[in-house]
């Protein structure tokens, strides 16, 4: 793969291939495991194995499911090392001093205090981003703190806390206004009367926002999400701090029966789960994640609902397409272009190559889904369902094809449509970007190249393995040789180095004499 020319190019770059470079770490899922995984500050951690082009190093470990970055989180465990109860003993303090310093009953104690001030007492401490009560005032004194925090404020809260923007860890982009009315306002038709927001502060404000402005709006909200700010202010039936890449309640089971509640809620009729991940973000935790919010949506089902899906609308860029459908194969993509307050690149009305590749993945029937035609998005009768303004419907495709906002080409040799900048190449035999490299290594799987699978589904995975197999085998052999000669070779030396210090002490002796 050619190096990326832009920060976009290289997440697309990483959502198709699953790594650059052809290396890369994949999360292992065992069918069976006695001993639960150890804990970091971010709940459990997952079983990661190191993969490279064409072959696997055997030893797995342990790391956060939340963090990519050493940096932000430092765990790391070999699967089969063996830790003292010293190091378990440290290794929990050091988790229980990274929890937040109050709990879930605090914050919501706190939070009743503070609606009961006067105007002129709240305030806010924007460099401890914390709601403060008046005797905490003193500890804040040499703190920017702002003044006079009105009811408005406290109910958009993610106006006032700092987002978190470390893409390989929070990634705490914020839909903006436009995207997140459009949802709002798309759920509300759609007739969902409980919306799960997973990782979506901001959908989860204007939805309330909407709720206690209109008495005719009867949907409410639940907001998951790993930052634990939002506990200040919310009651506990509205926030529950949780980390979705390993589905860990920070709040233990209280929090858990909270969220269940809340999808069980009338056998399930009316509820939506709504997730906004990292980009970062491995896919597989997160679709194993989503699998066990539905099985727990389904425990309030009849036997003759079981066939029923939940409602989801997952978004995320267009690029890991074939990886979500890979996890669920009902879902499909919208060509409504997300976007975010606090992105970049991540901004509607752009043109070319710069527009959002931000998409909605959903298991709902796009017909239903009606897009906005005042943004120029039109109801294809073939495909059955809204596309954008540039999406050209392909006679030889039957489909409209374009993924990215632009129109794209259709290539003969190829049988498909590709995007406009993209050549098809005689030495590699598809199409891809002129100044790609033909000598670069592919993408997808691992063993055999595949585009349609990764390693872990590989139908040649076994065949690899007893190939590595040998070929360890057959290194081991022969570092073992080279250990025997070696030391062999240190012995003989060590004979005759014995044997020149006696010639020479009895020489010593015959001239003394």
């Amino acid at each position: 793969m050619a190096a990326p020319r832009n920060q976009l190019e290289a997440v697309e770059a990483e959502g198709i291939s699953g790594c650059l470079g052809g290396s890369g770490v994949e999360v292992v899922f065992p069918s069976y495991s006695a001993v639960p995984a150890p804990l970091c500050p971010h709940g459990p951690t997952l079983l990661f194995v190191k993969v490279n082009q064409g072959k696997e190093e055997t030893r797995r470990f342990y790391a956060c499911s939340a963090c990519r970055d050493r940096k932000d989180c430092n765990f790391f465990q070999w699967e089969d090392e063996k830790v003292s109860g010293a190091r378990l003993a440290a290794r929990e303090a050091h988790n229980r001093r990274c929890q937040p310093p109050l709990s879930r009953k605090q914050c919501v104690e706190r939070y009743l205090k503070f609606i009961e001030l006067p105007l002129s007492q709240r305030k806010f401490c924007q460099r401890c981003q914390q709601l403060l009560l008046p005797d905490d005032w003193g500890k804040h004194r040499e703190h920017q703190m702002m003044g006079d925090v009105s009811v408005n404020q406290l109910k958009r809260p993610s106006q006032l806390l700092y987002p978190l923007e470390n893409k390989k860890t929070h990634a705490q982009y914020l839909f903006a206004e436009r995207s997140c009315q459009f949802l709002v306002d798309l759920l509300s038709t759609l007739g969902f009367r409980r919306v799960l927001c997973v990782g979506t502060p901001r959908l989860h404000e204007l939805i309330r926002l909407n709720a206690s402005g209109d008495k005719k709006s009867n949907i409410k909200s639940l907001l998951l999400d790993i930052d634990f700010r939002y506990s200040q202010f919310y009651m506990e039936d509205s926030f529950c701090h949780y980390n979705m890449f390993n589905h860990h309640f920070f709040d233990g089971k209280a929090a858990l029966d909270i969220c269940r509640a809340f999808l069980r809620e009338d056998k399930g009729e009316g509820a939506i789960m709504v997730t906004d991940p990292p980009f970062g973000g491995l896919v597989e935790p997160l679709a194993a994640t989503f699998k066990k919010l539905i099985a727990m949506w389904k425990e309030g089902q009849s036997q003759d609902d079981s066939h029923k899906e939940l409602p989801i609308f997952w978004i995320f860029p267009y690029f890991f397409e074939s990886r979500i459908c890979q996890f669920f194969p009902s879902f499909c993509m919208l060509d409504y272009q997300v976007d975010y307050d606090n992105h970049a690149l991540y901004k509607h009305g752009k043109t070319g190559r710069k527009q959002s590749p931000v998409r909605i993945f959903t298991n709902i029937t796009p017909n239903k889904i009606i897009l906005p035609t005042e943004e120029g998005y039109r109801f294809c009768p073939l495909c059955q369902r809204y596309v954008s303004p540039q999406n050209q419907h392909c006679e030889h495709c039957n489909s409209c094809t374009s993924k990215d906002g632009r129109k794209w080409n259709h290539c003969f040799l190829c049988k498909k449509c590709v995007k406009p900048s993209w050549i098809h190449c005689s030495i590699c035999n598809h199409c891809a970007v002129p100044d790609h490299s033909c000598k670069s290594p592919k993408n997808g799987c691992f063993i055999c190249g595949e585009l349609d699978h990764k390693r872990t589904t590989c139908p040649n995975i076994s065949s690899s393995k007893s190939a590595n197999k040998a070929v360890s085998k057959q290194k081991r052999r022969k570092n073992n040789k080279m250990k025997m000669e070696t030391t062999k070779g240190a012995s003989m030396n060590h004979i005759s180095v014995t044997r020149q210090n006696k010639r020479r002490e009895r020489a010593h002796q015959y001239l003394c004499s």
